[in-house]
């Protein structure tokens, strides 16, 4: 009898330790919760977090586990998926073996490095700071061949997927890559072809976007510079103007506005400014590089403000074309 009831106990001590093991899930009542391992994070802090969070009820049959599966010592650090249903088992193989979630970061309208890093400190690991010392590092600059001002140009606005632990180095590296599939030989060959290199394109493009949402006008005004270019005439690009005074959109520019000291003024300055104004999308880049082949100098957003532009090829074609633009804005009374 005696040993029935050992026996009885034994199974019965087993069978517990079973279902804390292999079939205890978290106590949360989300469908799952995301856990995140700092780097250089302790076994205890882990624990104290899969506490916190509901994943973990019994801390000591969690510690014995990840003992016998030598967990302790072999934290990972990362951004983890925790589902609710997961045994502890299951949590415990899925932490050892680094089995991180990735995290989706997006991308666009961005003007500067600064806003650049302040997106992906909120969304990564690593703080903006870090983000923003290793864009102006000169080594890691060096190795793109850009400089401060035409770093910008190595992003391409898009969606994807990161670790969370991803540093700043890894960053710049995986935009460099995507930097490199982007600019095939086909594209530097067009962008070559225009007299341009990938981060003079970028710089075109930049104010092409900035110019235009139409994206069917895109090509023309990128036509427009070119031939701009092509004679030595000064691009006069308002956008650049709103850049370097600092302006974040104004609908109006004035002349007083042509006058500030900048090399970012394309109405004082002849030839391309120091690096994009923006970071342009890729379509504004292919934009540039598909550019139309036409006899225009001169374009001015239509009076109706549809967002499309008037194209001229004479300066007396282009002031009536201003003219009817800038009636248009005092009659709206928009006068900046």
């Amino acid at each position: 009898m005696a040993a029935l009831v050992l026996l009885i106990a034994g199974l019965l001590a087993a069978g517990y330790a079973y279902n804390r093991l292999f079939k205890q899930s978290p106590r949360f009542s989300d469908e799952s919760r995301v856990l995140l391992i700092p780097t250089g994070a302790s076994f205890a802090m882990v624990l104290d977090s899969l506490v916190a969070m509901d994943a973990v009820s019994d801390p000591r049959a969690f510690r014995l586990l990840c003992e016998r599966k030598k967990y302790v010592d072999r934290i990972k650090p990362g951004r983890y998926r925790v589902k609710r249903g997961l045994s502890l088992n299951a949590l415990v193989n899925m932490l050892r073996a680094g089995e991180q979630e990735p995290v989706r970061v997006t991308f666009a309208n961005v003007e500067h490095l600064q806003e650049l890093a302040g997106r992906l400190g909120r969304v990564l690991e690593p703080d903006s700071v870090a983000f923003l010392k290793a864009f102006f590092d000169p080594e890691q600059q060096a190795e793109c061949e850009l400089d401060d001002a035409t770093m910008i140009s190595l992003f391409l606005p898009n969606t994807y997927e990161l670790w969370w632990t991803t540093t700043p180095g890894q960053f710049i590296a995986r935009m460099r890559r995507e930097h490199d599939v982007f600019w095939s030989e086909e594209r530097r060959h067009a962008a070559s072809g225009k007299g341009l290199s990938p981060a003079e394109a970028a710089t075109l493009a930049s104010i092409v976007q900035a110019e235009t949402v139409r994206m069917d006008d895109a090509p023309v005004i990128a036509g427009v510079y070119l031939n701009r270019l092509r004679i030595g005439m000064p691009l006069q690009a308002d956008p650049t103007l709103t850049f370097a005074l600092g302006l974040d959109s104004v609908r109006r520019v004035l002349d007083r506005d042509k006058l500030v000291d900048s090399p970012y003024n394309t109405y004082r300055n002849a030839g391309l400014p120091p690096g994009p104004i923006n970071m342009p999308e890729p379509r504004f880049i292919d934009a540039v590089l598909s550019a139309h082949k036409h006899e225009y100098l001169y374009f001015c957003a239509r009076a109706d403000l549809s967002g499309y532009s008037d194209f001229a090829r004479t300066y007396e074609q282009h002031l009536v074309n201003a003219r009817r633009y800038q009636r248009a804005l005092n009659q709206r009374k928009i006068y900046r």
